[in-house]
């Protein structure tokens, strides 16, 4: 009996890190190395997209005055409602950084207008000291120039937070000896468009979404081992995707499907045209539902590059092969 009990609870423990090399192995990097130490996170899938797209044929000087949190949720718990929020009140850092991201800072000049007050305030001070100290009545234009007013204006936010849209687990035990797993999916749905500063027209905008996935797997054993002596035994681990670094990658989408969709509509232009074509079909193609993310990142991983892009449809693939 011990030795069937001791074989259990081997298998228990290969299950157990078996579940976690499957987290570890799906591309999520669920499961990180722990570390106390500050670190840079990692580029996410969708900032390298931003940083492969080719260079524009001119920059677009772009404000962003807001990019709040529409969904007014406030975070869930098993007790109910918390005062935090579901997502980051921060949007508007993650969209300016998206926006350099682009061309690796090439597409767009952001100009400061989330805290335009602050600045103002700061160079009414360098007027006012130089007025004092220099006797400037007027101040020089070379010391202190006009600020950089934008064309385009970036407006939208986060416009959908849906928790447990998918959720579910499987379970089986032998004997008191058993494992169990379950899952659950967040979506988070962000919306984004450009606005003429000249005309007021709405020139484009783009929605995008990314879920946020949530895994347990868990074993236990409770079994009589000798006359008396019960055996219980239980171990687990839990995996939260972070829903900043979610929100993060759907923000990113955005960007990166704005960018596409205004040059598709002649808003901008890359500088190469010729070499953009193959980038601006496959874009089409996931924008109009034809391919999916993951057809289009499967192909950027193939080309090593956006601008040469050969997507096959899957079901092409499956036919081939």
């Amino acid at each position: 009996m011990r030795s069937f009990v001791k074989l259990g609870l081997a298998g228990l423990c290969a299950l157990s890190l078996g579940g976690c090399m499957s987290l570890a192995q799906d591309g999520r990097d669920f499961l990180p190395e722990t570390t106390s130490l500050a670190y840079f996170p990692k580029k996410t899938q969708t900032q390298n997209l931003l940083h492969q797209l080719p260079a524009p044929q001119r920059q677009v000087a772009i404000a962003v005055y807001g990019f709040s949190d529409q969904t007014g949720q406030f975070r869930p718990t098993n007790t109910g409602q918390t005062l935090s929020r579901a997502v980051t009140q921060g949007a508007g850092s993650i969209l300016v950084k998206a926006l350099q991201d682009a061309g690796n800072r090439q597409w767009f000049t952001v100009v400061e207008r989330e805290r335009l007050d602050n600045l103002l305030k700061e160079r009414q001070i360098i007027g006012e000291m130089r007025k004092r100290y220099l006797g400037e009545q007027q101040v020089d234009p070379n010391a202190l120039p006009a600020l950089l007013f934008a064309g385009v204006l970036l407006e939208g936010g986060i416009i959908g937070y849906d928790t447990n849209t998918v959720t579910g687990g499987a379970g089986a035990a032998f004997l008191g000896i058993g494992a169990r797993t379950e899952y659950r999916q967040d979506t988070v749905t962000v919306y984004l468009r450009a606005v003429s500063v000249r005309t007021g027209e709405v020139l484009t905008n783009v929605q995008a979404s990314k879920t946020i996935a949530s895994q347990a797997i868990g074993a236990s054993a409770y079994r009589f081992v000798a006359f008396r002596e019960l055996l219980e035994a239980e171990a687990g681990i839990t995996s939260n995707e972070p829903d900043q670094v979610a929100l993060q990658q759907a923000i990113e989408k955005a960007v990166y499907g704005l960018v596409l969709e205004g040059v598709d509509l002649g808003l901008w232009r890359f500088a190469d045209s010729d070499a953009s074509q193959a980038l601006m079909s496959t874009y089409r193609a996931e924008r109009d539902g034809i391919y999916d993310a993951d057809d289009v990142q499967d192909a950027v991983e193939r080309a090593g590059s956006l601008t040469a892009l050969n997507v096959v449809d899957r079901d092409d693939d499956e036919e081939g092969s």
